[in-house]
Parts: C-alpha cells; sequence; structure tokens
C-alpha cells in the first residue's frame, strides 16, 4: 500500500488590512518587488517574495508581521487579499489527515523575524536604507495599535490654529486632540492615524490618514491628556494638478468641539533618545517639523527642571519665512538651547539654500556632534530632501577624515540615524 506523499506548508506573509494605514513603506522597501496595492490593500505576492524580512521593521503599525500557514498549492493569490477586509484563519485542512508535514525552506525567515528587527540582516550585516531601524538605546518603551481600524478612539478638538502666514497659499495647521478619560500614551516621534468621515468611490471607508505628533508625551498642555497634530491643506497633487486631499480639507476645516476618529499610536524606532546629555540634530522641512517640535519642546521643559543638559541643533527648510510653521514661537527660544538654521529657498531678493546647504556650511560642528556616541539625528520631510541630506552628511564627515560609510553604518547600527521621508 502506498504512503501518502508529505503536505508541503508554505508560511504565506500577509499584511493584516484591519491595522494597515496604507503607508507604501512596505512597497517601497520590498527589494523584489512582491508587494503592490490598488485602492483597498496592500498585498503580497507569494510566489515572489523570499521571505528577505526587508520590509517588516519599517512598518509603522505591525501590518506587515503576519505568517499563516497554508498548503503550499493553496497559497491566497492577490485576488483574495486586495478584496479582505481581515485576515483569514489557518486553513482548516493544514492539520488534517496523517501525513507528515514538511515546511519549505523559505520559511524559516519568518521564524527569524525578531532578530531582523534589531538593525541586522539576518546574516548579521546591517540593514540597508538611509536610517535606523532600531530606537536609540535610552528611548522611552513606546505603546503601538493600542486603536485600530476596528476600535478607534474619539477624540475632541480643542483647538485648531494657522502657523502659516495668512497671505501664503501654504495654509499648516495645528490642530490639538483632547482624549478625555481615555488612554493614549505617547512619545515624540510617533504618529496617529485619523479615519476621514466618507467613503471612497467603491462605497468603502475612507482609510486612515498618518500625522506626526507633534506635542511632547506630557501633552500639548502640560499634564492633560491631549496631542497635537501639523497639517498641511492639500489641494494640488504631486504634479501639481488641482486637487482635494481628503484628510487634510476635513482637518483643517474642523471647529473647536469637533470630533475626529483616531488609531494608533504607530512607531517604534523614530523616537528621541531618553538620557539627559543626549545631543539631536533636527533636519527638516515643512510639516515635516511634526516630530521636531515635540522633541524640541520635550527638552524645553526637562531643561527647566535641569533634566536636560544636552544640545539641539536644527535644520529648517521652507520656500518663504512666511511659509515657515511656527516661526514665532520658534525664534523665541534661546540660542543657547537651540541652534538654529533656517534654509529658504524661494525668499525675495535671497539666493536660493536648502537645509543641505546649511548642513555643509556648519559642517565642522556637526561632525563633532557626530563624533558624540550621544548625538541623534532626525531627517523629516519630503522624499526630495532624502539624497542631498545624506551627502551633507557625508560631507561632514569626509571633511572631519572620516569615512562616511563607515560613519553611517555605526549611526544606523547603534540606532542614532533616523529618516522618516514621504
Amino acid at each position: 500500500m502506498n504512503a501518502l506523499a508529505p503536505a508541503k506548508i508554505l508560511k504565506q506573509h500577509l499584511i493584516d488590512p484591519e491595522i494597515c494605514i496604507r503607508c507604501n513603506t512596505c512597497e517601497e522597501t520590498c527589494p523584489v518587488d512582491a508587494i503592490s496595492h490598488d485602492s483597498n490593500n496592500y498585498v503580497v505576492d507569494a510566489s515572489i517574495c523570499n521571505h528577505c524580512m526587508a520590509c517588516v521593521p519599517p512598518c509603522p503599525t505591525g501590518a506587515i508581521d503576519n505568517w499563516i500557514k497554508v498548503l503550499a498549492d493553496k497559497a491566497y493569490p492577490l485576488e483574495d487579499q486586495f478584496a479582505w477586509e481581515a485576515l483569514p484563519a489557518e486553513q482548516a485542512d493544514i492539520d488534517a489527515g496523517t501525513n507528515e508535514e514538511t515546511i519549505e525552506d523559505t520559511s524559516a525567515a519568518a521564524d527569524e523575524s525578531a532578530s531582523s528587527q534589531d538593525g541586522f540582516g539576518l546574516d548579521g550585516v546591517p540593514s540597508t536604507g538611509a536610517g535606523s531601524r532600531i530606537a536609540p538605546k535610552s528611548a522611552a518603551h513606546p505603546y503601538v495599535n493600542l486603536y485600530t481600524h476596528k476600535n478607534p478612539v474619539t477624540a475632541t478638538v480643542v483647538g485648531n490654529y494657522r502657523v502659516t502666514g495668512d497671505a501664503t497659499d501654504s495654509d499648516i495647521r495645528h490642530i490639538v486632540l483632547d482624549f478625555a478619560s481615555t488612554s493614549f500614551p505617547i512619545l515624540e516621534g510617533q504618529s496617529i492615524g485619523i479615519l476621514p468621515p466618507g467613503a471612497d468611490s467603491s462605497g468603502r471607508p475612507y482609510h486612515a490618514r498618518q500625522y506626526s505628533i507633534a506635542s511632547p508625551r506630557d501633552g500639548e498642555r502640560p499634564r492633560y491628556n491631549n496631542l497635537s497634530i501639523t497639517v498641511k491643506r492639500v489641494t494640488n497633487d504631486y504634479d501639481g494638478n488641482p486637487a482635494q486631499g481628503i484628510c487634510s480639507n476635513y482637518l483643517c476645516d474642523l471647529k473647536k468641539n469637533d470630533t475626529v476618529q483616531v488609531i494608533g499610536p504607530f512607531g517604534n524606532t523614530f523616537l528621541m533618545p531618553n538620557h539627559a546629555d543626549a545631543n539631536i540634530i533636527m533636519i527638516c522641512t515643512g510639516t515635516g517639523s511634526a516630530p521636531m517640535r515635540a522633541m524640541t519642546e520635550r527638552c524645553r521643559r526637562l531643561s527647566k527642571e535641569m533634566a536636560f543638559t544636552g544640545r539641539l541643533m536644527l535644520f529648517f527648510g521652507a520656500r518663504t519665512q512666511r511659509e515657515l510653521p511656527y516661526f514665532g514661537p520658534l525664534m523665541s527660544l534661546p540660542q543657547n538651547f537651540i541652534d538654529i538654521n533656517l534654509a529658504l529657498s524661494r525668499e525675495h531678493g535671497r539666493p536660493k539654500r536648502y537645509v543641505q546647504d546649511l548642513i555643509k556650511e556648519r559642517a565642522d560642528d556637526v561632525f563633532s556632534l557626530l563624533e558624540s556616541d550621544n548625538t541623534c539625528i532626525y531627517v523629516c520631510g519630503l522624499k526630495g530632501m532624502e539624497e542631498g541630506v545624506l551627502e551633507a552628511l557625508e560631507h561632514a564627515a569626509r571633511q572631519g577624515g572620516k569615512s562616511w560609510p563607515e560613519v553611517h553604518a555605526r549611526l544606523k547600527t547603534q540606532g542614532r540615524l533616523h529618516v522618516e521621508t514621504y
């Protein structure tokens, strides 16, 4: 009598549609183009995915970190994944019968997902990418995914203020949300998701939009259960054509006492160091200033209690001074507290300057901070700034007589260089 052939089992890599906030990080990170998306879901092609784990650490929500046992010849096709509203259970016939199970060799990488999140690949080589995939060693413990699409929390708008000049086309708002008695613990550098009301052309509720938190961990107002976000009203697409951003316009038009649905918090690596003598270099443009404001305000409050003794250095870019969010409050900060460098690219009568230009001009000071193990660097803003900023940091390292590849690798493996661009 012939024995049954062993069933071949696959640990299929899947993305949880209930947690995913459609930030596109996974698709951008995947080196083999196994991840794609439509207007509904982000999905993984089992025939392409090699379980390299590159997409796992950058995901802000953990939606990417799902592995479900399936019979290899019954892997979920893309058509099924695009239609999901929730992850399926493991297939019932996995454990049926008495034939021996065998696991495909490629699935072994899935069991190593935790080890790949410490900033190294499975072979011990530093992870690829511009920034670190681990938090600074002294960072406080973050809470993530406390609230999801299934159980969002309601927050009340207690303030909505324009933080760019009224005469400019750039309408950037500082919006304060109060959570009343609902616990919503956050850290500087984390983000939240906002669920805009309404539905898309297919009748599906809009997906959440992600916004960085602009206030410190103890609240926009100290010891109040609130937080703030920085939102730019979107009126044009990336090609300059008229397009009304669904969530940005919804948020910018909110009035005091309106309520919003919030999920999160998200993020467990883009976190500020938590030791008193930390140095922080912040490089940002536009609404990328949100996490920098949170970190700066946290340090300002700590310095009043002599609990922060490090150095802050800020490189902040905008087209004009009037389009620079938080310009007034920023310029009122003491010079011995924060070293401010403003790059204005469209100021009338002045040459164009970008943040990378200022970094190069201050190369000696930047390098002296880079050399200290107490220094962490944060970059946040439009994707287009990333290459120039890295080149400027390389310039500072070379001018200091150091190899940038070696400095860059050390910064990443020590959790000291963090990049969030969009």
